[in-house]
């Protein structure tokens, strides 16, 4: 019982030791700009599919404005704005207008179980160890960036979207 133990202890420790070396060797964050109001570039990212064969990347975009969604599939206020962001991807493509899911800290076939029963069309990147993160400074699922055509954050809703927040964020974006 004592190994059991011991080796339990020297798990968390150097779990925490992995956070804290992630933690300290990461670029900086856009939170703070973001929070403060300012308008700022957007940190690049490239990531495997969820589903299909393209890469989903945010330099593949560029001229586009973009609604990036930080979620998972764990998260309850996530399925309730994801059909609204299936529809706005809809009605904002003819406008140049692109909406990029990025599932984070999840199981890929979990994702994949709510992508389908959520009938999502969209771009969605997996990123199932959260590199993607600590970039952007998310916190919690879900949170909304609104990029314009630049490639600059122009807004950001932390928690559940309505359907009058992603319209705002996008004109917002599309105004940039």
């Amino acid at each position: 019982m004592r190994l059991v133990r011991a080796a339990a202890v020297a798990g968390v420790l150097t779990l925490a030791g992995v956070l804290v070396w992630h933690l300290t060797h990461q670029p900086k964050s856009v939170n703070a700009a973001v929070s403060s109001g300012k308008i700022v570039k957007a940190p690049q990212f490239r990531l495997k599919p969820l589903t299909g064969s393209r890469v989903v990347s945010l330099a593949a975009l560029r001229g586009k404005a973009v609604v990036i969604n930080f979620w998972g599939s764990w998260c309850g206020p996530c399925k309730q704005e994801m059909p609204r962001l299936e529809s706005a991807a809809e009605r904002w493509a003819p406008k140049g207008v692109a909406v990029v899911g990025i599932d984070v800290l999840d199981s890929r076939d979990a994702a994949r179980r709510f992508v389908a029963k959520h009938h999502v069309r969209y771009a969605i990147g997996y990123d199932g160890v959260g590199d993607t993160i600590t970039p952007y400074g998310v916190f919690n699922t879900p949170t909304t960036f609104f990029v314009d055509r630049r490639g600059r954050i122009v807004s950001r809703i932390k928690g559940e979207l309505s359907d009058g927040d992603i319209d705002a964020g996008i004109t917002r974006a599309l105004k940039s």
